[in-house]
């Protein structure tokens, strides 16, 4: 049976695609600094895993066919990302271990591609943007050197699954139960989204396709891509009713960001919710 280690398996995304591991009647080793794992990954073996501490990520993955790299610092600690991805490379090549990771789209930069594709370039202007083109640059390097065998499935904004934190339960439903649906942007706005439960489904599918795939992928996982007014009508045919259509308030966290370490890293990425966006792909079908 092959083993997944999955890190970062108390977060949103780390808990449905470990639950779409155990599903598939892979051998699921969660990770997770506590030790502590959620009620809905019964059937994985919890272990405590520090992804700052190099030895404790390598014992946490001693044994491991393929590493889930699910780790996302809360916006205000991204400077962790670097040197967490550093030690998940060397878990990776401690191991023998594939390497999993959900791209984003962060790296294109603004003014954003209208269309991404596979070979779209990347061109950030971001300072999170930069960081994550520098880990996918680290996850390349390694696959040249034919250390680490890395897949990388890139994604737009998560909805769906369980926990919460995403754009879609903070600002678009928070509202819904008095009524209103609150975009975050224009509402005519071509927006890329991806449900979680079918985004780690394709993870499982990548990890079964092995063969047809090189030892650096980077591929698109095209989810949905719709306007907010399409999310409204499709949000009032199950509740029976209209919804008022209302705006995120980016002026008072403009006006905030100074003092607010969050909104002004919030801002920083608010670009996403004012340029059209979708991903396409080439490549994930076949």
């Amino acid at each position: 049976m092959t083993k997944i280690a999955i890190l970062g398996a108390n977060g949103r995304l780390g808990r449905v695609v470990g639950k779409a591991f155990i599903d598939a009647g892979f051998d699921v080793r969660a990770v997770t600094r506590s030790g502590k794992v959620p009620a809905e990954l019964k059937g994985a073996t919890a272990i405590a895993g520090d992804a700052l501490d190099r030895d404790s990520l390598i014992r946490a993955t001693q044994g491991v066919d393929i590493i889930f790299n699910g780790l996302n610092p809360i916006y205000t600690d991204w400077g962790k990302c670097l040197p967490m991805a550093e030690n998940v490379m060397a878990a990776c090549r401690a191991n023998g271990a594939l390497h999993l990771f959900p791209g984003t789209v962060y790296n294109y930069g603004s003014p954003m591609p209208r269309v991404i594709t596979e070979d779209t370039p990347f061109r950030p202007t971001t300072e999170k943007g930069r960081i994550r083109v520098a880990m996918e640059d680290l996850f390349r390097r390694e696959a040249e050197a034919g250390r680490v065998r890395t897949i990388l499935l890139r994604a737009g904004d998560f909805f769906g699954g369980t926990g919460s934190g995403s754009w879609f339960d903070l600002v678009v439903a928070a509202k819904m139960e008095k009524g209103i649906y609150t975009a975050p942007g224009p509402a005519d706005l071509v927006h890329e989204w991806a449900y979680l439960p079918d985004f780690a489904v394709a993870f499982v599918g990548l990890a079964r396709n092995l063969d047809k795939l090189g030892f650096y992928e980077a591929l698109n996982f095209p989810g949905h891509a719709v306007t907010d007014l399409d999310i409204k009508a499709a949000a009032e045919n199950p509740l029976g009713r209209k919804l008022k259509l209302g705006f995120m308030p980016w002026w008072v966290l403009r006006a905030g960001s100074p003092f607010v370490a969050m909104w002004r890293e919030i801002v920083s990425m608010s670009y996403l919710r004012f340029e059209e966006h979708r991903l396409v792909s080439t490549r994930l079908e076949k």
